[in-house]
Order: structure tokens, then sequence, then C-alpha cells
């Protein structure tokens, strides 16, 4: 081992940038021997004591591996950088041993009772390493480093890992040096108690660090230097929480240090404690539906998901949905492709809430975004369904209805409901055509939330409204998944139907519980196909869901199923022709009625349609692809007629008594 600079003595003194005293970096010298292809257990296999250092882990795959030793520590770091101010610092170890509960608490707690076990949790200056120091009875010793986190993910060929190792005692004694100085001086021990209650309410001072606390009756957390980035990969999580522990904890010092007492946790303690009651109370308006595809487990409002429910539910729910979307034939108008649109609605719907961890996924690896919308729009005539079937859906989902009433409906009361809620699409109910225009549009435009942070579990955002929202932009129709329905009912009928009361009293969540099972099974290979760059195309995500959708309902149905369930793509979303479709019907239905309306130039290349008011115009023209090269001029549409014939489908041919009738 050797201490080496990355510069010379006198740059030592002054960094690149001016920067005085840059630090040496500890630099491990190796040799080259080769490279073996080793299965994680033929890497383990043969030791008795294991201590580690990992920077994230899965703790399914922590518990496997710990039953293969006798004796084990393991200091668990954060999932990303982490400023250690104190919040953070509470609200993390909270999160971490709330995380060891749900998963694995009876087994590690029985280990850390008997003593052959012992864990660790960050508190100060953070550990980057992944380290795995192993040794034997008979004196063997192993150093195993790299980049690979204590998960499946990253021991079971998952993903690109780094892993190296070697055997002896010199490389051995070196890390454990490292190891116990990390241990002594920056972590605190999660014990039994702390494994049982420790928790972000009544139980707060069985936090590690509290026990710390009482131990040593007060920690100095040393402020950290400014040029420490925040990246939190517990980003939601930890930061909620922190902000709940920030108006409590000590205010720091002049030196920026914060002296933590006993008699200050019990304050903070009192403070959460009535948050937490409040939280409770909102719980029905702010659902937290956590999807983690690698751990393979889902929590509606902390509670754990039995993903695979009875075969009875699951078919009682398939057909009540029929039964559902059934009800639609009764509708006056475009039934059917009401039905159609849907059923299209539902698929995106059902799997909004693994569009963030994609979208995460695709920033990462420098992929495309657009594929993955979070943000849906159902508009159309008044009567249509619009409001109960999101409803429905939603029931469907997570066994309520919640819904934001449209005049709160801001770009910052959005954002902020984002952070709060999770998993579950939040649902703007009725938002007029100028509040859309006011709000939304300037929300969708600038679709980069959650991005820099990482966050992973933020839900979608459906706005439902009527016909009054007819011009849709561009760039919102490449961002949004857009429902338009043309169908409704009568006063009357309204009334009288019990179809929809009926279906949401008694209908459950088994069917979207057999959903998520067969979603996070393939949802994994979906973002190790992201990291391909020399793919030509990004995972289809809503191709995915849609096979899986109409696997469950070949499975579970009676009967042969209604032509729209069906496989869908992308391009059923996202094509020109799908998202341009009402300028296309009413382009045809316009040169079969009214063909006095065109006027076409076969020397300009140039097609002209008068489409009757300003307004129009520009709902026909917001549709329209930019190979169409259209503009507006008063009330008509201007358009490329070599591409429009191509694009519309029709020749636009004057014949001499189209020519006749225009004078």
């Amino acid at each position: 081992m050797e201490n080496l600079s990355f510069f010379d003595e006198q740059q030592t003194m002054e960094n690149l940038n001016g920067v005085k005293d840059s630090k040496h970096l500890d630099v491990v010298k190796l040799n080259y021997e080769s490279c073996e292809s080793l299965t994680c257990q033929e890497l383990f296999f043969g030791y008795d004591n294991l201590c580690a250092i990992t920077y994230s882990s899965g703790i399914g795959f922590v518990c496997e591996l710990l039953d293969r030793f006798e004796q084990a520590e393991i200091i668990f770091g954060c999932e990303d950088v982490m400023d250690y101010s104190m919040q953070s610092v509470m609200a993390y170890q909270c999160k971490l041993i709330e995380r060891m509960r749900n998963k694995a608490y009876k087994k590690l707690a029985e280990r850390v009772e008997n003593g052959t076990l012992h864990l660790f949790v960050a508190r100060d200056i953070l550990s980057h390493e992944k380290i795995y120091l192993l040794s034997a009875k008979d004196g063997r010793k192993r150093v195993i480093m790299g980049s690979a986190n204590m998960s499946a993910a990253a021991f079971e060929g998952r993903q690109r890992e780094n892993i190296c190792y070697m055997d002896g005692d010199e490389a051995f004694d070196w890390y454990m040096e490292c190891y116990q100085t990390l241990k002594e001086k920056s972590t605190d021990e999660i014990g039994k108690d702390s494994l049982l209650c420790a928790d972000d309410g009544e139980n707060l001072e069985e936090l590690p660090i509290a026990k710390t606390v009482r131990v040593k009756k007060a920690v100095v957390i040393q402020p950290v230097s400014e040029n420490q980035k925040e990246e939190v990969r517990f980003a939601l999580d930890v930061k909620g929480l922190a902000a709940k522990f920030k108006p409590c904890v000590p205010k720091p010092d002049k030196k920026g240090k914060i002296l933590l007492s006993p008699d200050k946790i019990k304050i903070i303690r009192k403070h959460v404690v009535e948050a937490k009651t409040l939280e409770k109370e909102q719980r029905s308006e702010y659902p937290q539906l956590d999807v983690e595809p690698d751990e393979k487990y889902v929590t509606l409002n902390e509670q754990k998901l039995d993903l695979n429910p009875p075969k009875a539910e699951v078919e009682k729910d398939v057909e009540l949905f029929l039964r559902y979307m059934d009800g639609y034939e009764k509708f006056h108008g475009d039934h059917i492709g009401m039905q159609f649109r849907y059923y299209e609605f539902a698929n995106w719907f059902f799997c909004s809430p693994f569009m963030a961890c994609m979208r995460d996924m695709a920033v990462r690896y420098n992929q495309n975004t657009l594929p993955y919308p979070v943000f849906g729009l159902v508009y159309g005539q008044s009567k249509a369904g619009k409001t109960s079937f999101l409803e429905t859906l939603l029931k469907m989902m997570i066994g309520q209805k919640t819904k934001l009433s449209a005049p709160d409906f801001t770009r910052s009361s959005i954002e902020n409901l984002k952070r709060t809620v999770k998993g579950a699409p939040i649902i703007v109910d009725d938002l007029t055509n100028t509040r859309f225009s006011q709000h939304a549009v300037e929300t969708i435009k600038n679709d980069d939330f959650g991005v820099a942070e990482q966050l992973t579990h933020y839900p979608a955002v459906v706005i439902s409204a009527n016909e009054d929202v007819k011009a849709v932009a561009q760039e919102i129709i490449r961002r949004t998944v857009i429902c338009r329905v043309q169908a409704g009912l009568t006063n009357t009928e309204v009334m009288r139907s019990s179809v929809v009361r009926t279906v949401q009293r008694e209908i459950g969540t088994a069917f979207y519980r057999e959903y998520l099972r067969k979603m996070m099974e393939i949802i994994p290979d979906l973002q190790e196909n992201m990291k391909d760059e020399s793919s030509e195309s990004a995972p289809d995500i809503l191709a995915e869901s849609s096979r899986i959708l109409l696997e469950i309902f070949n499975e579970f149905a009676e009967g042969e199923l209604p032509p729209y369930i069906r496989a869908l793509t992308l391009e059923d979303y996202f094509s020109e022709k799908v998202t341009g479709s009402y300028a296309i019907k009413t382009i045809r239905n316009a040169w079969k009625t009214s063909r006095t309306s065109f006027d076409l130039s076969e020397r300009s290349n140039e097609l002209r349609y008068n489409a009757g008011a300003t307004y129009e115009a520009d709902r026909i023209l917001k549709e329209l692809p930019e190979t169409l090269e259209a503009h507006k001029s008063r009330d008509w549409v201007v358009m490329n007629l070599e591409v429009a014939r191509e694009f519309f489908g029709i020749p636009f041919k004057k014949s001499w008594l189209d020519r006749f009738w225009k004078r």
C-alpha cells in the first residue's frame, strides 16, 4: 500500500482552482494476476467471520449472506452522498431500521441478541467504500472490494460491477484498520431494542444516535465543507422525515457545530408525535403506494401488500371491471371508441407507479424520458363518466377514491403533492380551459420534476376536463397520455344508472395486486436494457403492461374477451396518427362534405383548409406534425400538399365540378 499524490509537491499546496492544501488520497497499489469467473457463493465460501462496509443494501440479500458466517459486523452507509445535518442523520437511521424491520426483523434480531451479529449505521463522515473482510478459523483471510454493494443486484450478475479480491494477512490488516477507524469514530450501533421499536414517533429515543447520546451524554456533529453536494438516494423518505425533525433540532453554534442532548431528543419526539397524528388524519388524501421492483415488495400506507391474491378475488375484480366497461355500450355517440380509449388510458394508469423509476434510469443512461409519461389528460363532453372512471381505476389500485379539486391546481401545489404522495396517481378533477392554460401547460412542459434529486416514487398526475379544453399543443401531446371521449349519457340516464355505484362498492385490489407481482418480475430487465447504448429504441413499458393485462384477463375472465382488451404499444399512444386524430377526422369529414373549404395549388405544393373559425384553426394546427410545415392564416390552415396527401390518406385533387360550385 502506498500513499500516492495526483500532483507534485508544489501542486499539493495549491490545486488547479487555486484552493490551498489539497489532500492526499489513500491509494492501494495492486498487481494484476488474472480474472476469474466466480459465483457469489464461491467468492464468499469457506470463511467464518465477516466485517463489511456497504454503501447501500438489499436487506433480503444481507440475510442470505449472513447465514454463511458464524460472526458478522456490517456498517450501513446511505445509498447516495448525504449532508450530515442532524435531521438527515436521524431520518436515515429511522428509515434504515424501518426497512430492516419490514423485511427481516426476526432473523436479524435473533442474531443481534445472541451476539453473533453487530450492525452499525453511519452518523458522521460517510465511507463510500464497499469492503468485505473475510476470515476463517484456520487463519485464511480475504478482502473483497470494488463497486458492489451488499445486494442481489450487485452479486447475482444483474448489473455491471467491478469486483476484486486479495488473499493474505497484509491486505486484510490494512483494510481492517480502516474498518475499525470508521466504526469507532462515525457510527452508532443498532441494538436489539432499536430493531424492535425505534421509529420516528413515540420511540425516537431508541434510535442508535439517541442511545449513543445516553452513553456519551452528548454528541457533536461536525459541519461539512461547502463543496460537499447533497445527493440522497432515499430522497423522498429521508428528506420528508428530515423536514419533520428540522424545526426542533438545536441550532448550530458559531463554528457550525450542533450539541444534541437527551432533553432535546424528548422535545423532538413530542413534535414528531404531533406531526404524525396529523399525517394519519391526512392519509386518505395522500396515499403512499411504495413499489420496490428490486426487492419484490409493495407497501400501501406502510402496510405490506399480499401480491399473491386468491384466484376467486381476482376473478371477481375482472368480472366487475368488464361489467363496468360494458356499461359504456348504453352511451350516445362513439361508445365503441370510448371503450378503446378508456382501456388504453387504464393501461397507462395502472403502469404509472413504475414511470418514476424508469425515468430516473433513462436520465442516468442518457435515454429519452418521453416514453415514460407522468401526465394524463381525459377530456371530452360532459356526462361521459370521466370522473367515475378515474375513481374506479384508483379504487382498483389502492382501495380508495381521492382527487384534487381544480381550483387548487397550480404548479407549486402539484409539485408539493408529488413530494407527499407515492405511486398512486393524483387526479385533478374538472379543470377548466383557462386554468389548464394558466397552470397545467407550464407544469407539463417543464417536466423535469425529480430528475436532479433522483426521485423514484413520485406519482403521475391525471387531469380531467370538459370539452372546452380544445387546443392541446404538440409539446403537451408528446408528454401526455391523452384520452378524448366523444360519448355521453342524458341526465335521466345518469340518474338511473347503478353500475358505477355497484362496481365501486364491490371491486377490490386483487386484480391490481396480481398485476403488480407480474410487473415487478420484468421491471429490472427493462431497466437493465436501458443501459445498452447501442439499442435503437427505449424499452416499451406500456407494451409490457398491456401484455400482462391481457395475460390476466385471459386467465381469469369467462368467455371471449371484448375487442378493446388487446396488446398495445407506445405507437398506440404517441404515433402521429394518434396524436393528430382530431385533425385527421376533421379534414377527412370536410373533404367528404365541404370541398369548397379547400384550396390547393400543385405549382406551390400547398393545401389550404378554411376551418371556419380562428380557434378551430388553432386546434387543428396544434395536432399536426412538423412534417406538414403547417401554419395559420386567419381561419385558414396551410399545409404541404404532398405530405398532406400521405398523412390524411386523401388524394386532394379537385374536379371540374368542384371548380364549378366554387364559382
